[in-house]
């Protein structure tokens, strides 16, 4: 075992190896030759190449080296083409506090029987006249980048929870293509995570809709561990043990608290564009390990209902995009013309796991 691996338990380490195909023997030739592409992609600016964060992305692609540096080449790329996503991205700018409050995300204490951490979103707790759906994104991202810092995550990874209940068809009709581009190319394209299942609960009618139009997008991979229980939760409990889970999603734990991950980050004060040190990096994930235990706390917040309408929502830093991509996809119809960028309307019946 390498300093590399330093972090991972020996059940993790077997993981590892078996799953992932990690080999200490050769983790820092695999690394070096990972690094040896940079040269192939003079058009990015490779803010960070050590060999810990470089190792993320190895682990994100099984150590297949062309597919973890084109990762790698994709995660710059992304802040290169969204510069003002990633201006003042800490857990203290306004419009990302105020989503981590209502819990964009919320993220459970206890790991799934995998291992894996455990992302919850209540989506009708979005304030659409506070904040807008990218500060949703980056509260999404910026606490991705501190909990990737874990290496247990990096090799067991994530799971998401989705909650649709009493989102309405009039916070659905805010949502563009553009909006659901940039959402789908930051997490599936552009970030070293391992997804091991995001489950939709609760959804209505507008939300199959809504992935009627995305799931061409979506990898063969995503798709198939992408889950709809609409109101079965049974179905999500055979997948992950309702004993983890909050009583919102039929678990056994009490109501989640939506501060507690807010606390967390806004304690440390996370900024991922000073944390760079491997070694704080550690240290910050311990603490924020320690207090979202500690900040578990019985006096939950309500879920917010306001669906005050904000304005039009652009991509960041680009030009005006085109009509049809800026309107939103419900009030577009599923049975007309193809969107531009490359968003198609299908009138295929999507299909429902249940499990």
């Amino acid at each position: 075992m390498t300093h590399l691996q330093a972090g991972l338990s020996p059940e993790t380490l077997e993981k590892a190896k078996v799953e992932l195909k990690e080999n200490p023997e050769t983790l820092h030739q695999d690394i070096q030759e990972v690094r040896d592409m940079i040269i192939t992609r003079p058009d990015i600016g490779f803010l960070r190449t050590d060999d810990a964060f470089i190792l993320r992305f190895l682990r994100a692609r099984k150590f297949n080296h062309f597919e973890a540096f084109r990762l790698l080449a994709q995660y710059f790329e992304y802040r290169q083409q969204n510069l003002d996503m990633f201006k003042n991205l800490k857990a203290t700018d306004p419009g990302i506090k105020q989503a981590l409050k209502d819990g964009f995300p919320g993220v459970l204490s206890n790991l799934d029987r995998y291992g894996r951490k455990i992302l919850v979103l209540f989506a009708a707790n979005w304030d659409q006249s506070r904040y807008t759906f990218v500060d949703i994104l980056r509260a999404i991202l910026l606490s991705l980048e501190s909990m990737i810092e874990d290496p247990e995550l990096q090799v067991n990874g994530f799971i998401l929870i989705i909650d649709w209940s009493n989102f309405t068809f009039k916070q659905a009709s805010k949502l563009t293509p553009s909006m659901l581009r940039l959402a789908i190319e930051g997490l599936q394209d552009s970030f070293p995570a391992r997804f091991g299942g995001i489950h939709f609960v609760n959804q209505p009618w507008y939300i199959h809709a809504l992935y009627t139009v995305i799931r061409p997008f979506l990898k063969d991979k995503t798709r198939k561990r992408i889950f709809m229980h609409g109101n079965n939760l049974n179905s999500l409990h055979l997948l992950i043990h309702p004993e983890i889970l909050p009583s919102e999603l039929g678990g056994m734990m009490p109501p989640y608290d939506m501060g507690t991950w807010a606390r967390a980050l806004l304690d440390h004060a996370y900024d991922e564009e000073t944390d760079y040190c491997p070694e704080s990096y550690t240290l910050s994930v311990q603490d924020l390990e320690r207090d979202l235990e500690k900040n578990l706390s019985p006096k939950t917040m309500k879920r917010s209902q306001s669906v005050v309408e904000p304005g039009v929502l652009k991509r960041p830093d680009k030009a005006k995009s085109e009509e049809d991509n800026m309107q939103p996809l419900l009030s577009l119809g599923l049975n007309r013309t193809p969107l531009h960028n490359g968003f198609t309307r299908h009138n295929q019946h999507l299909h429902t796991q249940t499990h």
